[in-house]
């Protein structure tokens, strides 16, 4: 008999959330990380008395009730709104995600009608244009959002952030990234369209600590480093970390982007006065910046703390040894990752799960989701 029913590599989100339901159901698991906390991209690192978001922020947001439920009842989370705030090319500010504030901001405009006419008159020139140029669907991001949102727009809020977010120029991104780009005639600043949104109080440490309470954890322990000794200890292994690494990329490796973080403590308790501030000018090399105390603090609570903390945010090319962040799911990675998962489907006794071992990026109430439906196909119930 092993040790264990259950060998958990990783212990972000899902890992943690699986290790949870199956310690509540009386098996025996065990966590292991090769990093030295748990938590994965969504550990916060305490810095004057401040939740700082280590990896990137990350605002929990869904409209299913059950996963809600689930986590309010591993931790209260609090009434944090994500509206972000953009600052463009003119120097302008500019509510996102885009909706009448913003056209307000950009043309005047004062009613729906107004800026319907506004946006139907920008959409119809790149239509046009590509018309004359005898393109009769949008073949990239470029064309995509021209005719979705007119040039206005794309100039001032989309053209610069998403080629440095991507490292790429627009015109070579594929169309289907901006295919949804949400436009709103509502004066509404809520980046999000789902009925639940909040953060964890006390941080998202909070959470994964709660959910790894009395199940065995061992950091700094690397999978790879002792693989043998690692798959004997279990009867099933969860494995959320990178798919091509397990099948030691006999396929080749799969590519990311990865985002460098510049964490800097001020003397001011209020630097920015928003959580999110995307900086979208070609020429300021930073994507964005969060101020990380706006995610817990509301109103004039910001100033109870007189210090304030700011991470800058650089997106870059993923190299080994760097955090890989952002799939690159263009069609070469696509179809280096079939390949892969198709040898995953074949295994019995290992489960791959999380955005990693799936290669697809992942919100946070999905992965719960789908630990939910990975249970429930184990018959391990809530």
């Amino acid at each position: 008999m092993k040790p264990y029913d259950f060998l958990i590599v990783g212990s972000g989100l899902f890992g943690a959330t699986f290790a949870y339901l199956v310690k509540q159901q009386g098996k025996r698991c065990l966590v292991i990380d090769k990093r030295s906390h748990p938590g994965g991209n969504i550990y916060c690192e305490e810095i004057e008395s401040i939740n700082v978001h280590k990896y990137g922020a990350h605002i929990f947001h869904t409209s299913d009730k059950e996963v809600w439920d689930f986590v309010n009842s591993i931790v209260p989370f609090n009434r944090y709104t994500n509206c972000p705030v953009a600052q463009a090319p003119d120097g302008k500010l500019y509510n996102l995600p885009f909706n009448m504030n913003t056209f307000y901001q950009m043309w005047g405009v004062k009613t729906p009608g107004e800026a319907y006419a506004k946006l139907d008159e920008q959409r119809r020139e790149a239509v046009e244009r590509m018309k004359a140029e005898g393109i009769s669907e949008p073949r990239n991001l470029e064309e995509q959002a021209l005719t979705l949102i007119g040039k206005d727009i794309y100039e001032q809020l989309i053209k610069g952030y998403t080629e440095k977010q991507w490292g790429r120029k627009c015109s070579e991104l594929p169309a289907f990234i901006i295919r949804r780009l949400p436009v709103r005639l509502t004066f509404d600043n809520n980046y999000f369209n789902d009925v639940y949104q909040g953060i964890p109080i006390g941080g998202y440490n909070k959470l994964i600590e709660s959910l790894l309470e009395g199940v065995e954890v061992k950091l700094d322990t690397d999978f790879f480093e002792d693989r043998k000794h690692w798959e004997s200890v279990a009867d099933k292994i969860v494995f959320t970390g990178k798919i091509d690494q397990y099948y030691e990329y006999k396929f080749g490796k799969l590519e990311y982007r990865t985002v460098r973080f510049e964490t800097e403590v001020l003397d001011n308790p209020n630097w920015q006065g928003n959580a999110v501030v995307n900086y979208t000018a070609s020429d300021v090399p930073f994507t964005r910046i969060i101020e990380h105390k706006h995610f817990e603090l509301f109103g004039n609570a910001v100033y109870d703390n007189h210090k304030t903390v700011i991470s800058r945010e650089y997106s870059t090319e993923w190299k080994d040894g760097m955090e890989p962040f952002y799939p690159v799911n263009d069609k070469h990675n696509q179809d280096i990752y079939n390949k892969y998962k198709d040898l995953a489907k074949k295994e019995e006794n290992v489960l791959f799960g999380g955005r990693l071992a799936e290669y697809k990026y992942y919100d946070m109430a999905p992965i719960i989701r789908q630990v939910f439906d990975m249970a429930e196909n184990l018959s391990i119930r809530l």
